[in-house]
């Protein structure tokens, strides 16, 4: 229970379905402090605790927060700040739900004695006529959380259940309101929640990543500007380069080896394929290529693709049609239609 009206809203179908159910909250980095300007643009806050807290009680369930605070500090934190020092611009998320989430807080229940793990995710689950599990989006396509979850194996998926994968966003407001619970209105989380002000280059500069002042280049060498650090940038990006130009600019690659952040025009951002390792698949692909669709980010519409497996843990994606800024240390998510077939981080 993160404190969110998507969580709330799934303990009480649970319990309204019959289930013995018991809240859990994380604790998961230094809590915010309470009344933050920040607090409604976050999730596992101090406040947010509180909140699902409250809303155990008026559901008269047990409640209890978990401390992994060490572990997220090791696992997702740690991990962040070293792929902006290497030029990638990571997703926390991601590793958050596969690590956190559905790795210790999973086996956390299993040591409770719990026979599932219900999380306010947007997406379904669903069984083959062979008794595989697949991952599919959420019924609301403005709220599907698929992307986050490519990780997800077969024993995972056989204990785990996403009570609001079937509905839309404003059908789960009106039964937090229904139910009457305290968060019926609370806004959405936006931001990544251990960075509450969205300030990214202070968050790592504060972490240990220096200032170091570098060029900023056009593809050809052309020095056109200075920096100061290339974690402050991410591929795409077009305001804040600091640079005036006779055309938008935008970041086209960030040379860790010479300290240089590269720009161009906006033309210059599509490609027609992309490398992706670390290799994840809910069911193995049975052929060495395959037509399907891949989303590069959160927001991304699916595009129209052939994959090349060049490995167990590797794999190429040939577009159609080229897409744009492609960003190292995203993760690459494969689809067939509504389901999740596996996934890769970009190379």
């Amino acid at each position: 229970m993160s404190g969110g009206v998507d969580s709330s809203v799934s303990a009480a179908l649970l319990k309204e379905q019959g289930y013995d159910v018991v809240g859990v909250s994380l604790q998961l980095y230094d809590p915010v402090p309470r009344g933050d300007s920040c607090r409604s643009k976050t999730c596992c806050s101090l406040d947010d605790v509180l909140d699902a807290g409250r809303v155990a009680k008026k559901l008269g369930i047990p409640f209890e927060v978990i401390d992994l605070r060490t572990e997220f500090r090791q696992l997702v934190i740690e991990n962040f700040i070293a792929e902006y020092a290497a030029g990638r611009t990571p997703n926390p998320c991601i590793r958050c739900n596969d690590l956190i989430k559905f790795d210790l807080l999973l086996d956390r229940a299993r040591v409770m004695g719990a026979d599932l793990l219900a999380t306010g995710h947007y997406v379904r689950i669903t069984m083959d006529p062979a008794g595989h599990y697949q991952l599919r989006t959420g019924l609301d396509p403005s709220k599907d959380q698929s992307y986050f979850l490519f990780t997800l194996s077969q024993e995972q998926l056989s204990k785990i259940i996403f009570p609001v994968g079937m509905l839309e966003k404003i059908k789960v407001r009106e039964l937090a309101a229904s139910f009457g619970l305290p968060v019926a209105q609370k806004h959405e989380s936006q931001e990544i929640c251990f960075i509450p002000d969205n300030d990214y280059a202070g968050f790592l500069e504060r972490n240990g990543l220096p200032q170091a002042p570098g060029d900023i280049v056009t593809p050809d060498g052309s020095v056109i500007g200075r920096h100061m650090g290339i974690h402050r940038f991410t591929i795409g990006q077009r305001k804040g380069l600091g640079v005036a130009w006779k055309h938008p600019l935008r970041v086209l690659d960030l040379d860790t080896r010479h300290n240089r952040v590269v720009v161009a025009d906006a033309s210059e951002l599509k490609r027609s394929s992309l490398t992706a390792s670390r290799a994840s698949w809910i069911q193995q692909p049975k052929s060495a290529e395959f037509m399907a669709t891949c989303r590069i980010r959160y927001r991304h519409t699916p595009a129209t693709c052939r994959v090349v497996m060049l490995s167990e843990e590797r794999f190429e994606v040939q577009f159609e049609s080229p897409q744009s800024s492609i960003t190292p240390g995203q993760a690459a998510v494969i689809y067939d239609g509504d389901r999740v077939l596996g996934g890769g981080w970009i190379e």
